[in-house]
């Protein structure tokens, strides 16, 4: 099993990068690639631009990482409530070669923040919304106050709560 994981977020420290990486680490077996939206910076999306330069080759790479994927996790950050600017830009991109860039792929949508909302504005935005761009989302979890909840030395999620509920929901990914 190929897993997909990345953090919805250009981050260099991004705590959604680590929960996505330690989420994809608990599947037994699979094969796992992190990736960083980083790779696949481009300019802002507009109309004129994508005229101008057609599809841009990092949106078509990240479009061909997600259909070689037999699953997918991502971890959003958010930011005043929404999605990151690094990440809505790379999905504005990538929508455009195909609507449905997540090709049907099961998917676990994440999000953490430091804070106690635990980033869940996002999640519920990116989770009411997938089914328009073909992502099967087999579950979804937030994880508040994320520093008090993940040992980020160890880099493993110490709230036992919160750690069944995500080995629960990484355990849909396979079925």
């Amino acid at each position: 099993m190929k897993v997909l994981a990345f953090a919805a977020s250009n981050s260099q420290n991004s705590i959604n990068k680590m929960l996505a990486t330690y989420a994809a680490n608990l599947i037994k077996g699979a094969e796992i690639e992190v990736l960083d939206i980083n790779d696949y910076e481009m300019p802002i999306f507009s109309d004129v631009r994508e005229a101008q330069l057609g599809q841009p080759q990092q949106a078509q790479d990240f479009f061909k990482k997600l259909g070689e994927a037999d699953a997918i996790i991502i971890s959003y950050a958010e930011h005043n409530g929404s999605y990151t600017a690094a990440f809505k830009n790379l999905f504005d991109w990538t929508s455009r070669i195909d609507m449905k860039l997540y090709q049907n792929k099961p998917i676990l949508m994440l999000a953490t923040s430091p804070g106690p909302g635990g980033a869940a504005s996002v999640l519920a935005s990116a989770a009411g919304s997938a089914h328009y761009f073909a992502a099967d989302v087999k579950a979804t979890l937030s994880i508040p106050s994320f520093f008090d909840n993940f040992d980020v030395k160890k880099q493993v999620l110490t709230n036992r709560e919160l750690n069944e509920k995500l080995q629960a929901a990484v355990a849909l990914l396979s079925l």
